[in-house]
């Protein structure tokens, strides 16, 4: 995963594929948040426009992979 934002643009893009994978479909999920999907209907990564507006000005990111990744 790999998480980037512009802030000229104030646009936030999270991947969760390989970055500059191509998406075949983009649904909107909410206004300014859109899901980006491969042919294969995998998640290929998530856009949030207006982003400080969207998600506010302060943003915190908190997972914990290896309590979720079996052994």
């Amino acid at each position: 995963m790999k998480i980037e934002y512009d802030s000229r643009r104030d646009l936030l893009y999270i991947w969760f594929a390989e970055p500059g994978t191509r998406a075949a479909r983009t649904e909107t999920v909410s206004p300014g948040v859109h899901a980006d999907f491969d042919g294969q209907e995998k998640l290929v990564g998530i856009e949030v426009l207006d982003a400080s507006d969207t998600l506010g000005r302060t943003m915190r990111v908190e997972f914990d992979l290896a309590a979720s990744v079996p052994a």
